[in-house]
């Protein structure tokens, strides 16, 4: 064999050994789904990342050999994909299976809802791939999954494997955590994410009205001048958690980039003017004050700026925002040096914004990594502030009386005992209101006790009874004890309501209650009306033989108040009862043993009720 046949026989053999070794690289590359999870996975080490300078190529290019060897793949797990400010357009491949004989479904997460373009390309039936596309500046109704985050379902078949492709661009800092969630861990969160930012509109919209309403009554430009910063902040913030409306000003998304740089911009003008009243800088610090309103008109016409050139700027805007917050800090401890008594309540306050702007700030730089603190840090700061701040403006009222009653001392000394009758009176206001307070308290545990009981039979309510059951199913399985329930129902009630009229009913329940009452009288039952004739105990730690015993002596009580029934073929009221105990294999145990009693009274009626039934008895 000479030379030539033997170089094209060692480039056959290398050949093949990289194709058969190229399955195998795959199937290490390849995230099993089967198992579902109470935490969301990170995908950073799972992706493969391939950067398109050119921002031309296409998912048919990206699916090509020559692509899929050119992806590389992160060794350290991280959060997120911190890319910085680039032009550059970034494709992620994932592949992942499902090795279990059922199908899955999981959620993929962009937990990052300021990422301009995103699109995600998931394989369809027809062995094709469709295509979302979404981002923060395209309108919102292109969304796989209604969430203020870009989230898509992955659905895969028993023993199957896909392969998903994301792409993603961003006018500002590119930042892109990844995460694989499953569907009621994911639910959950997203539950909780949402009442913490309902919480914080909570307490901004209470610091809005609340010095909305200072204003009015002082006519005091520095309350109005706080109302705007922190209207502009809250709109800013809701656009940055991507939770603004989807509608769309001069063809851009309410959403976008350019939105959410303008709001930022405009708050700082709006905190930069308040400043300049709280800490009085024309007075003490001239020339800082002339520096204060040139920034302030550089933000109010950076929103143009933005408009026709985001991507160029973008960068630039995030460094005069950090270098901004240290400017207004340094502002604060200048005046604070001067003994200006504002000056404390503004460190302490925008002190703790302005930290949470940097954390911010840099991590949309690249410099933080991506935590709880970094990525919401403007938001945690910016509630801290409102109620510090609400502090300050209390100090403020509590210095201006201070000062009033100071002024009247010196002119009148006779208003000294006018001032003691005013505060005599407010101790005599503040008793009473105590003692209101403490009458209200009383009257609130009633109407909390009345809220729990029966009107008309004085026993525990529906209401009460779904809380003590759904309290006793936990306990029950935690501790491993027998849980019972007996639903009872009043026999050819209806009929005995016709004959004897509504009042005779009424007085016929109130006796089956309290019979029912001091019959089932250990102090860990329950009893109550379920509603109209039906009623029902629960026994816990007691067995169905210990609950069958309870029912029929309950029936027996009912029969020895011998209440007259005309139209039952016994001729007087009796009862039926249907038993069962808590299920614990169920996935709603309170609710399979409500079923399973009901079924249980169901077969005592239609075997010729004043019965006592058990679950599982023919």
């Amino acid at each position: 064999m000479n030379a030539h046949h033997r170089l094209r026989l060692s480039s056959w053999l290398l050949l093949g050994l990289l194709l058969l070794s190229s399955p195998i690289w795959a199937d290490s590359r390849q995230l099993d789904i089967a198992q579902p999870s109470q935490q969301p996975l990170s995908l950073t080490t799972h992706v493969g990342l391939l950067e398109d300078t050119s921002r031309t190529l296409a998912l048919e290019d990206i699916r090509s050999a020559e692509m899929a060897g050119r992806f590389r793949y992160e060794q350290a797990s991280s959060a997120s994909f911190a890319l910085g400010f680039t032009r550059s357009a970034y494709w992620f491949r994932l592949d992942v299976g499902n090795s279990s004989a059922e199908s899955v479904t999981r959620l993929l997460v962009v937990d990052n809802p300021r990422i301009s373009l995103v699109d995600v390309y998931l394989p369809d039936e027809q062995g094709g791939y469709r295509a979302w596309l979404t981002g923060a500046d395209r309108p919102q109704g292109g969304k796989a999954y209604d969430n203020r985050n870009f989230v898509f379902p992955l659905h895969l078949a028993a023993h199957s494997q896909q392969v998903v492709y994301l792409r993603v661009e961003s006018s500002i800092g590119l930042l892109v955590p990844l995460q694989l969630w499953s569907e009621q861990a994911f639910h959950a969160y997203e539950r909780e994410d949402y009442m913490a930012r309902a919480g914080y509109m909570g307490i901004a919209i209470a610091m809005i009205l609340f010095n909305l309403m200072l204003f009015i009554a002082l006519r005091e430009r520095i309350y109005l001048l706080y109302v705007t910063f922190v209207l502009c902040a809250v709109c800013t913030l809701t656009i940055k958690n991507g939770m603004a409306p989807d509608w769309t000003l001069f063809d851009l998304p309410l959403n976008s980039n350019v939105a959410y740089y303008s709001g930022a911009s405009l708050a700082l003008s709006g905190m930069l003017l308040f400043m300049r009243s709280m800490l009085q800088t024309t007075r003490l610090l001239p020339r800082v004050d002339r520096g204060l309103l040139a920034l302030v008109a550089l933000y109010l016409v950076s929103p143009l700026i933005y408009a026709v050139a985001l991507p160029q700027v973008s960068r630039v805007a995030i460094v005069a925002y950090l270098l901004t917050a240290f400017v207004m800090m340094g502002v604060g401890l200048a005046c604070a040096l001067k003994r200006q008594r504002s000056a404390y309540f503004f460190l302490a306050a925008f002190g703790l914004l302005i930290l949470g702007g940097a954390t911010t700030t840099l991590r949309a730089l690249g410099i933080l990594p991506t935590n709880a603190f970094t990525e919401d840090g403007l938001q945690i700061g910016s509630s801290l502030e409102m109620l510090l701040l609400a502090f300050a403006l209390a100090d403020r009222i509590n210095v201006m009386r201070q000062e009033k009653l100071q002024a009247q001392a010196r002119l009148l000394e006779a208003q000294e005992q006018l001032v003691e009758t005013l505060q005599h009176s407010e101790r005599e206001l503040e008793q009473r209101v105590a003692v209101r307070t403490e009458e209200l308290q009383v009257l609130n545990s009633r109407l909390e006790m009345l809220s729990l009981t029966d009107a008309l039979t004085g026993i525990a309510n529906r209401r009460h009874f779904d809380e003590v059951l759904a309290k006793e199913c936990k306990r029950a399985l935690r501790v491993g004890e027998p849980l019972a329930l007996a639903v009872l129902d009043v026999d050819w009630f209806k009929t005995y309501n016709d004959h004897y009229g509504h009042p005779a009913g009424d007085s016929c329940l109130q006796q089956i209650a309290h019979t029912l009452a001091a019959t089932i009288s250990r102090s860990t039952d329950l009893v109550a009306r379920y509603g109209g004739e039906e009623f029902v105990f629960l026994a816990p730690s007691t067995g169905l033989a210990g609950a069958q015993s309870m029912a029929e002596k309950l029936v027996r009580a009912v029969e020895a108040l011998a209440l007259p029934h005309e139209r039952s073929p016994l001729g007087y009221v009796t009862i039926s009862v249907g038993i069962a105990l808590m299920p614990r294999d169920a996935d709603s145990p309170a609710q399979a043993l409500l079923q399973r009693a009901d079924a249980a009274l169901y077969r005592a009626k239609s075997q010729g009720r004043n019965r006592v039934v058990c679950d599982g008895q023919a």
